[in-house]
């Protein structure tokens, strides 16, 4: 009696201990498991021309992430204001740049030719601000 107990007690632990290792968190960068708007490295390549005939690679970073956004049902003068058709309200931020920087980056052409420079933004921090059109 007491074996079968524990082999129907197997039977339930089993699927429920592999839920576990499969949803555990195991391999994920620590990055992905903090909340809110991060710096992000990346590799950037710039060519002179589609054939790539110059070209330079230069580390630059983004913003990544998220920020918490809401939505909420309007207020009565909103709703008049709108004839009723502007029931909810949100109110939605973006993960953006809050301070950038120019870099140069070092376009190196065949066979010892000119090396042109060419200067591109990346972002030094971030920050959770109103989403705008215009940035996206």
């Amino acid at each position: 009696m007491s074996l079968c107990m524990t082999s129907h007690f197997c039977i339930l632990v089993l699927p429920v201990m592999s839920l576990l290792l499969l949803f555990s968190p195991i391999g994920w960068s620590y990055d992905g498991l903090t909340p809110g708007c991060h710096l992000h490295p990346f590799n950037v390549t710039i060519r002179s021309d589609r054939r790539g005939t110059c070209k330079g690679t230069h580390l630059v970073y983004a913003c990544v992430g998220y920020c918490e956004s809401s939505a909420f049902p309007s207020r009565y003068s909103v709703l008049v204001a709108s004839n009723f058709t502007h029931n909810i309200t949100s109110a939605s931020r973006c993960c953006t740049i809050s301070k950038d920087a120019k870099v140069k980056v070092r376009l190196d052409c065949p066979r010892g030719r000119h090396h042109d420079e060419i200067e591109i933004l990346t972002a030094k921090a971030c920050r959770c601000d109103m989403c705008r059109k215009s940035r996206y």
